[in-house]
């Protein structure tokens, strides 16, 4: 592949206030550098859009940098090297790395990983076998716990961490496992994945619908969502439940406090664990969460969906739709 001499990149224009339009976003085209030493230049071909990404765009202190307006925005891709000065990473390598949301990236040589092509579509890199994977992993066997014979309930259950904790819990012995998700479709796709119990939470309080799945309680909450879900399911667990609180989507958007949950005092009483979960203190299992994923996928024992977006250009308007609930599994976009 010849090196280009221009690229173009997706920059913060302004800061949402609520739910994130276009005009938050700017396309630029810009000069591209040469590599320098121990540097490479990759042309991406995948990139993620993730619900943690929302937060970055306001400027508060998390633990993670919030992004700068005027500035390129990141996140996981994978793409090709094309030019490199680091004698360990030659062109045509295909590499991981987290300068998303642009077309082509110069990186040093310690900020890529290389992965194999051969072994999945390069896009699971970005999913299945990546973050989302591993999030899903470690959330519900650290973070949550999980033991052989709890019954579990996640939300967001159609989502990219959602539908692989659900199939997790189910290959480790759970008795029974129960989603939540936005739509008739994905509670269909939900029960195809062999989740025991599923519903749209459209349909009436949550509450009422865990309870109905649920009727003898739930053991582990893995919560994507929050507010709402999060009230259901304490009312809902057993005694020494456990939640691993992973995200929080309904409120990403919000403007105003959220109410829910209106019920912590039960956690006390019903001795529940409430954990915070963040992949990034969860790397320990990163060894063990490949090899039982690679097993998995090689017997096709887990199913893992993808929506794919194509172009940089639409990359602003698909993390819209993403927090909206447009995507079934991992939300990706096509260079």
């Amino acid at each position: 592949m010849t090196q280009p001499t221009r690229t173009r990149r997706i920059t913060l224009a302004s800061r949402p206030q609520g739910a994130p339009v276009p005009e938050n976003f700017r396309l630029e085209e810009i000069e591209l550098p040469e590599p320098g030493p121990g540097q490479v230049l990759v042309a991406n071909r995948w990139m993620s859009v993730d619900p943690y990404m929302r937060g970055r765009m306001n400027d508060v202190k998390s633990y993670v940098p919030p992004f700068q307006v005027d500035q390129p925005l990141d996140g996981g891709a994978v793409g090709e090297v094309i030019a490199s000065d680091a004698p360990e990473l030659s062109v045509g390598a295909t590499v991981l790395h987290g300068a998303g949301w642009r077309e082509h990236a110069l990186l040093d040589a310690g900020a890529v990983t290389v992965v194999d092509p051969e072994l999945a579509p390069e896009s699971a890199y970005l999913g299945v076998l990546g973050m989302p994977g591993l999030t899903a992993y470690a959330g519900l066997m650290g973070a949550a716990r999980f033991q052989p014979g709890d019954t579990v309930f996640v939300s967001g259950a159609a989502g990219a961490v959602g539908s692989l904790v659900g199939q997790i819990a189910r290959l480790s012995g759970a008795a029974r496992v129960i989603g939540s998700a936005g739509s008739p479709e994905k509670v269909q796709r939900l029960l195809e994945l062999g989740f025991d119990a599923a519903f749209d939470y459209h349909d009436g309080p949550v509450l009422d619908r865990l309870r109905e799945a649920a009727p003898e309680g739930i053991d582990v909450y893995f919560d994507n969502v929050g507010g709402e879900h999060l009230e259901a399911a304490i009312s809902v667990l057993n005694t020494r439940g456990r939640v691993c609180l992973c995200g929080a989507i309904s409120q990403y958007n919000a403007t105003e406090p959220p109410a829910a949950p209106r019920n912590l005092a039960l956690a006390i009483g019903k001795m529940l664990s409430l954990q915070g979960f963040l992949v990034g203190g969860w790397q320990d299992m990163a060894p063990e969460f490949r090899e039982r994923m690679a097993g998995w996928l090689a017997s096709g024992e887990i199913v893992w969906d993808q929506t794919v977006r194509e172009g940089l250009e639409d990359a602003p308007q698909a993390f819209i739709d993403l927090l909206a609930g447009a995507n079934t599994g991992k939300m990706v976009v096509r260079l």
